[in-house]
């Protein structure tokens, strides 16, 4: 039997294996509609093996986290893994939409398992060290990984196929299956390192049957929770404005600097040195969380209100500049936004017992794909119409929202160091 994890042991197995699971992801994502185009599949296509992918994560994000809370959060972790090692297995071998649509349908599957469980795990098990502790550094360094993974992942996969002998898709198969090893290799860590926090589970078949049939108990616990509270009503609005700007500035953003330059392939080579640096500077913005909440006084309502404002004034200001000054105002946004986010997450951790912790997380992430499916559906069509600009501004009002709404949780941020909540108090550890 394992010796009970420390605050900083936990911290350290969070960090590392945040980093191990998005390298995989970087890996492919180079390559990912590449691979596709080469095979056949035309944009429309492409098209629709994405949505499958959306379609997929977002009916399955409170279910696979419900899951979680019932059968165990090492168990969902290890399936996820092994769910997104099928899909890039089946992504190389495919030659159809249809087997392009079930290789999507997989990853589907794996990231809407691992939307939450492994964050889950990481505040339990500081919690059982040392109740009183603060997570936020953990939860600040594990976005900092996070987009490490990312822009390591990526740089590999743009890079193997340039270095390999070859050519057309045999090259662009490479990343893909570099990518398959590491998500196995991902799948062995967290078998190793993420031990069971809380009263022991059974293992097997039969845990399995029951731990599903808790799901639908366990979602709906949760979601009577959230109604119940308003912090994480307001945790929630906050998640679907984020997604909706995230959304926004990725899909206007090609749009105008294409615009910027009149060339579409010169307009999304700038926009994708801007995006690099954007994802590089939201790893160094997490680390900067525990700074901001220092700076508000110990306020992570205040903090993060501030930094949405920021973030605010700089998309607003993105038309009135060319591609240099939009990379400088994506920065600012971006190192913004990544500070608050693990200020936002403490605060819905403070609210939540174990026994819901990835249901909830689950939640957040679904909301959050919310909002950037209806910036898809309707900032686009304003930006097509109006130009856009308009999308901006509309990313900036949500920013300003976002704002108005983080200044209400100051009573979530008081919680985060008293016990649980009476309504959340019940929950199994």
């Amino acid at each position: 039997m394992s010796a009970p994890l420390t605050v900083r042991s936990a911290g350290r197995r969070f960090v590392g294996l945040t980093a191990l699971r998005w390298l995989p992801i970087g890996l492919a994502a180079p390559v990912s509609v590449l691979l596709a185009a080469s095979r056949g599949l035309s944009p429309a296509d492409v098209g629709v093996v994405v949505a499958v992918y959306s379609l997929v994560t977002l009916l399955l994000e409170l279910p696979t986290g419900g899951l979680a809370d019932a059968i165990g959060t090492r168990q969902v972790l290890v399936l996820s893994g092994l769910m997104t090692a099928a899909g890039l297995v089946t992504s190389a071998l495919a030659h159809s939409v249809a087997a392009f649509a079930v290789a999507w349908a997989l990853k589907g599957v794996g990231r809407a398992l691992d939307s939450g469980p492994l964050e889950a795990w990481y505040v339990d098990a500081v919690r059982a060290a040392d109740p009183s502790a603060d997570v936020t550094p953990g939860l600040s360094r594990a976005g900092a990984a996070d987009g490490a993974g990312l822009c390591l992942g990526a740089v590999l996969g743009g890079l193997l196929p340039l270095v390999a002998d070859g050519s057309g898709d045999a090259v662009l198969v490479l990343p893909v299956l570099a990518a398959t090893g590491v998500a196995l290799l991902s799948v062995a860590a967290v078998a190793a390192l993420v031990v069971p926090v809380g009263p022991a589970r059974h293992a097997g078949v039969a845990a399995l049957r029951a731990g599903v049939r808790e799901v639908p108990a366990v979602v709906r616990d949760t979601a009577r929770l959230v109604v119940r509270d308003r912090v994480l009503r307001r945790l929630l609005a906050i998640s679907l404005l984020v997604g909706c700007t995230l959304s926004t500035l990725e899909l206007v953003g090609p749009l105008h600097v294409a615009a910027l330059t009149g060339d579409d392939a010169e307009g999304a080579a700038v926009f994708g040195v801007v995006m690099a640096v954007s994802y590089a500077a939201a790893g160094v913005g997490a680390l900067l969380a525990p700074l901001a909440r220092r700076a508000a006084r110990g306020s992570a309502g205040a903090a993060t209100a501030g930094l949405a404002l920021l973030g605010a004034l700089a998309v607003a200001v993105v038309p009135l500049g060319g591609p240099p000054a939009l990379g400088g105002l994506f920065t600012v946004f971006y190192v913004g936004n990544a500070a608050a986010w693990p200020l936002w997450k403490d605060a819905l951790h403070a609210r939540v017992a174990a026994g819901q912790r990835a249901t909830a997380l689950s939640a957040s992430s679904l909301t959050l794909q919310v909002g950037g499916l209806l910036a898809s559906l309707l900032v686009l069509r304003l930006a097509d119409a109006l130009g856009t600009a308009t999308g901006f501004w509309v990313a900036a009002g949500a920013l300003l929202v976002v704002a108005a709404v983080s200044l209400g949780l100051r009573s979530g941020a008081a919680a985060a160091s008293g016990p649980a909540t009476p309504v959340a108090s019940r929950q199994r550890g």
